[in-house]
């Protein structure tokens, strides 16, 4: 678990996949990813991988986690039992209140072939999935850090910043 101190407004999500391929005639066992990600910086300030997304471990993960002021989530029932440390902003109508954590999990997706949807990747172990996702976290930080560093010591750079900038 990574943790940001002085994070302003964190968001929580969930998503999940499926352990081990099986045919679609036998049951498939689901595995939650919960994400909690500052808005500012653009950070995993908190991830869990478990096999149920109940009120008592995403508690876990916000209590790991460095306080922030203000808490998003949408309208997954689970967070209402939840106590957080700040304001809770509970929003069922839309994803208003959680596009930045939407997108991480998009990056997720995205850049982790195991999570991406329809593919032929999964994997077999829960330990194994943890692993791949603590060093994309680590990443992912770093490099997001390195990207607010280098856009505050170059304000309004006409060029963007670049992999070539963090190595």
């Amino acid at each position: 678990q990574e943790s940001s101190a002085g994070a302003r407004v964190v968001e929580l999500d969930e998503l999940y996949w499926f352990l081990e391929y099986k045919p679609r005639s036998e049951t498939r066992e689901n595995v939650y990813i919960m994400t909690m990600v500052s808005r500012k910086p653009r950070q995993i300030v908190g991830h869990v991988v478990s096999l149920d997304k109940m009120s008592r471990t995403i508690q876990r993960m916000v209590d790991a986690a460095s306080d922030a002021e203000v808490y998003c989530t949408d309208g997954y029932s689970g967070y209402l039992d939840v106590v957080f440390p700040g304001k809770h902003i509970f929003n069922m109508h839309n994803k208003n209140d959680t596009f930045t954590v939407e997108g991480v999990n998009a990056d997720l997706r995205h850049y982790i072939p195991t999570l991406a949807r329809r593919s032929r990747c999964f994997p077999r172990k829960l330990e194994n999935l943890r692993a791949v996702l603590d060093i994309f976290v680590r990443a992912y930080n770093r490099f997001g850090a390195q990207k607010e560093r280098y856009r505050s010591l170059h304000p309004g750079a006409t060029v963007p910043f670049s992999l070539f900038d963090f190595l």
